[in-house]
């Protein structure tokens, strides 16, 4: 699978966050609360909701599934006007990015596998240490193998 290569200008969201690890992930009772209340925010951009990870510099060079991380349920808006209680405010830095179009179940993590382990080593390009993020759109379907959705990873030429 070879991703398309993106500049993305900044982009403001607003959502929640959990502090989590593969170990002890909690990412669908994040989205589960994020999900009940995403109406609450009356300013969006478009309809798509993002999935962003924020990792430690070293997350992926000292690998533990027990390395902590932060996951965000999130929504782009216009702009910060507005944030319902209990949310929060998050601007995206833009950057580079190596976009894989992803098809397939959202449990299946083979596509990170390949990312990191085999794209990333063979690539013109190193892990910048930004936010990673997925774009689910109008065609991702949760727990469906035909769902799909962007996997948004920031790179930096080597």
């Amino acid at each position: 699978m070879t991703p398309r290569i993106e500049s993305s200008t900044e982009k403001r969201l607003v959502g929640i966050r959990l502090l989590m690890s593969f170990a002890n992930f909690k990412v669908t009772e994040l989205w589960k609360t994020f999900m009940s209340r995403r109406k609450e925010i009356k300013n969006n951009l478009n309809a798509d909701l993002i999935s962003m990870v924020i990792y430690s510099p070293n997350h992926f060079a000292d690998f533990k599934p027990t390395n902590e991380f932060e996951r965000w349920a999130t929504v782009e808006v216009k702009n910060f006007d507005n944030i319902p209680s209990g949310m929060e405010k998050f601007a995206l830095p833009g950057g580079l990015y190596a976009v894989f179009d992803y098809k397939g179940l959202n449990t299946d993590s083979s596509i990170f596998q390949y990312i990191y382990g085999t794209w990333i080593p063979r690539s013109n390009y190193l892990l910048d240490d930004r936010p990673h993020f997925e774009v689910l759109g109008e065609k991702y379907k949760n727990n469906d193998p035909a769902s799909e959705e962007e996997i948004w990873i920031p790179i930096k030429i080597k």
